[in-house]
């Protein structure tokens, strides 16, 4: 709030992160995204504003005198990437609410706010009888409910209702995403209190680890992160993906909503929310890494020394091999005993034959059709890669209808179904969902299919090879 330029710096991260729910964004994206910015502010303000280049701005705010972003380099990339800090995050909450909003839905929250204490007071609730009052009242309302439907009156939400919890949701939706900001930002601190741990631990390996995995577990068994686990099984779950996206396709065909609909971004939140949690999921993973990365360097530390030892042993060995020292040049504490004791010894078991039968007797022939075993179809993902490649030579982007067209299908749906994971595998390719197209193409048996399916675009990435 202090800083200079601070509304510049507050408009531009929220307009760059929050508004597109991007989880992080490349250093030259991020840095083209800026430039813009700025041209338009000094169209306004006028040449001499803002006169640093995009590059130091983020330069900037990534130093660990600011620390409003973060910058780092994900596994296999050499290219660096920033992340809005948890406190940030915060300090961009809390300027959305110093403006005044148009809408204030004051009913969904107080029915939000009931049925959580509702929650609580029913859930800590040990008389059987009084849950089962509970129960039932229920079922009668839920009866009464049914009655009213099947009679014809069917109550449903009003324009200003729908308006209402829409924009709860909407809220409730975003704040989630800078909660994973949250979960993540700990799970680095403990990696970076690891990867300290290791750098200057003097005492015995097992006690390193005994700590380490010690704190691994406070994090892993706390309230925070068992939501988290709960939290990532639910969103996991195919059916509760499924529910998801026909709850928002439902909402979003609602024209009661009016221009609270234009936020694109908002039904595909539940891929967004994906995307960070798997992020998440990663840092917990390099930690392991980490520990396993200790315990092979440590390994091999041990046995260069031992192997030291050894070879030191040998010279000593070979230097007084012509100069033998007089007397006793070496002793023993004690010789150790050699007991045997009766008991230890086993008893005889004699082996056992197997019996094996010398005539094979041939079994009756089955009836069965093993044509469907040489039937399978492979597709080669490198020539469908390749396909894609040199139409992006020769354009920044190409949408799948016009690839088939020139390099018809060979194997069918297969190969479209190829298309398709090629797509969805890569940063780089898009699937509009707003508009369809329709594949044709000739099967072995001479039968013309077709297939209507989102439009597929492949862009192209000028910093890696364009197939990917």
């Amino acid at each position: 709030m202090t800083a200079d330029h601070g509304p510049l710096v507050a408009a531009f991260l929220d307009y760059a992160f929050r508004e597109s729910n991007s989880r992080y964004l490349a250093e030259s994206e991020l840095a083209s995204r800026l430039e813009d910015y700025l041209y338009g502010l000094r169209q306004a303000e006028g040449e001499d504003a803002f006169p640093r280049t995009a590059d130091s701005y983020l330069a900037d705010w990534a130093h660990n005198e600011r620390g409003w972003l973060r910058k780092f380099y994900p596994p296999n990339t050499d290219e660096a990437h920033f992340d809005l800090t948890p406190a940030t995050e915060k300090a961009l909450q809390w300027m959305d609410g110093l403006f005044e909003r148009s809408f204030v839905g004051t009913q969904s929250r107080l029915f939000t706010a009931l049925t959580l204490l509702r929650e609580i007071a029913h859930g800590v609730e040990e008389n059987p009888e009084t849950r089962i009052a509970r129960l039932e009242e229920e079922k009668r309302a839920i009866s009464r409910e049914i009655k009213d439907i099947k009679a014809g009156n069917i109550p449903t939400l009003d324009e200003r209702s729908l308006r209402e919890h829409f924009t709860n949701f909407s809220r409730t939706a975003r704040e989630l995403l800078s909660d994973f900001r949250a979960v993540e930002h700990n799970f680095r601190e403990l990696d970076r209190t690891v990867r300290e741990k290791i750098a200057g631990w003097s005492e015995d390996k097992s006690t390193l680890l005994q700590a380490v995995f010690g704190e691994h577990d406070v994090i892993a068994e706390s309230d925070e992160g068992r939501s988290f686990r709960a939290f990532w099984d639910f969103l996991m779950s195919p059916e509760s993906q499924d529910e998801l996206s026909m709850l928002l396709d439902t909402v979003y065909e609602l024209e009661a909503l009016g221009e609270l609909r234009h936020d694109k971004r908002l039904k595909r939140i539940h891929h967004d929310w994906m995307t960070a949690g798997e992020q998440t999921q990663r840092t917990v993973a390099r930690l392991s890494q980490q520990l396993r990365r200790f315990l092979d360097e440590q390994a091999f530390l041990e046995n260069k020394r031992i192997m030291q030892i050894l070879d030191q042993i040998g010279r000593h060995g070979l230097d007084m091999r012509e100069d033998m020292p007089r007397g006793s040049f070496t002793e023993i504490d004690s010789a150790r005993a050699e007991i045997s004791l009766p008991m230890e010894r086993p008893l005889f078991s004699p082996s056992q034959e197997p019996l094996v039968g010398d005539v094979v007797e041939d079994d009756t022939a089955l009836d069965i059709d093993i044509s469907a075993l040489y039937n399978q179809i492979m597709v080669d993902r490198k020539r469908l890669q390749d396909n894609i490649h040199r139409e992006l030579t020769q354009a920044d982007q190409v949408s799948l209808d016009i690839v088939v067209e020139r390099y018809p299908l060979q194997e069918g749906l297969a190969e479209l179904v190829t298309y398709l994971a090629l797509a969805t595998e890569s940063e780089y390719g898009v699937i509009d969902e707003e508009h369809r197209i329709v594949l044709w193409w000739t099967d072995l048996t001479g039968i013309t299919r077709k297939a209507r399916l989102p439009r597929v675009i492949f862009q192209r990435n000028r910093e890696a090879d364009p197939s990917t």
